[in-house]
């Protein structure tokens, strides 16, 4: 007993760390049902969507929900898969795996800004399990307030309903960082190396936002930039060789361009026949990466004289991803963390992966 008649023992004083990865989120199923429950969380963020909220909320409520959940399930029925679901939520249970072997004494969690399980559900089991230390890692390379920002938003409103909030660590954004470039180009190196046939041209695909979020400053294009700066360095590709461009719009606004789209039509129409779309905004595949790019631009290249399009798998569960993570977590948790489980030679353990 303390002072004050309360209660203490060993683990309620003694610190205790935990690892939360943030990603955005996933439907719960791929039926407009699931959808419209996440897209009205998703496009309700005010983080997502800048725009009055009353006017918003007609447009939402009156014009997209209704229409719009029926033609993504379609879109999420393509790429879910009958076993492991939405390859968000595979891959992201995945790294956190992954991860969880390194640290194999600490808890590593992941929750979802949209969806579940949600950031706040985590949040609490974590400390009710005695974390009060806290090392976050919001899951986008570069900084925008779409994603980035509104993943701690979806912490600290968590935190907000919690009577003992732990001391907290929140990795920055890593769009420059050695391990995650050099992490990028391995992944994309050992893409081309499967491919039976070469690539003419190459295309570095982000996910965009309107040019008016930018305009109010934003620095994800700065973030973009640096980003193809480091890689394309790092992988020997000159000025003449790649495209950056930017996919996923949404609504009427100018989005930063050049849109995604556009560059793969200009490309064939100029004899461009094979080419190899990355998308390094994007650290789990998605949606966005699988279907729009490797369905929906597949065909728009097609269509307009392309011949082959091969869209590079995201950063995912590869071994060289899990090394980044941990050195990229390692860093900004000096004091908090022990040095990751090694492997008999000394090396950091990634286990060999499955599926």
């Amino acid at each position: 007993m303390d002072q004050l008649g309360i209660a203490t023992d060993a683990a309620s004083t003694h610190a205790s760390t935990g690892i939360l990865l943030i990603q955005l989120g996933t439907p719960d199923a791929p039926t407009p049902k699931a959808l419209r429950r996440y897209l009205r969380q998703f496009l309700g963020d005010p983080r997502v969507i800048e725009a009055p909220r009353w006017l918003w909320w007609i447009i939402l409520n009156l014009v997209v929900l209704p229409f719009r959940p029926r033609r993504s399930a379609e879109k999420y029925q393509r790429i879910w898969d009958p076993e492991t679901g939405s390859p968000l939520m595979h891959l992201t249970m995945r790294q956190t795996e992954l991860l969880q072997r390194c640290w194999p004494h600490l808890p590593v969690r992941f929750g979802m800004q949209y969806g579940q399980p949600s950031v706040a559900s985590v949040v609490r089991e974590m400390i009710g399990a005695g974390v009060n230390r806290l090392i976050v890692v919001p899951m986008y390379p570069q900084y925008s307030a779409t994603t980035y920002a509104a993943a701690t938003d979806a912490l600290f409103k968590a935190l907000l309903k919690e009577r003992r909030v732990p001391a907290i660590r929140i990795v920055p954004p890593f769009f420059d960082h050695p391990a995650y470039i050099e992490a990028q180009a391995a992944v994309i190196e050992r893409q081309l190396a499967g491919l039976d046939w070469e690539p003419e041209h190459f295309v570095l695909s982000f996910h965009g936002i309107p040019l008016k979020y930018a305009q109010r400053g934003d620095p994800y294009p700065q973030h973009v930039d640096a980003t193809v700066r480091r890689l394309t360095e790092r992988l020997g590709w000159t000025p003449d060789r790649f495209t950056r461009s930017y996919q996923s719009l949404f609504g009427r606004d100018e989005w930063l361009r050049p849109y995604t789209d556009d560059v793969l039509q200009e490309l064939a129409r100029r004899g461009i026949k094979r080419v190899f779309v990355v998308t390094p905004g994007f650290t789990t595949d998605c949606l966005e990466t699988v279907d729009e790019i490797g369905h929906e631009s597949a065909e728009i290249f097609r269509e307009a004289g392309g011949e082959r399009l091969h869209q590079c798998a995201c950063l995912n569960d590869s071994p060289e991803w899990i090394a980044a993570l941990q050195t990229i977590i390692a860093e900004e948790s000096q004091g908090w963390l022990d040095a990751p489980a090694t492997t008999s030679r000394g090396a950091a353990a990634t286990p060999s992966l499955v599926g």
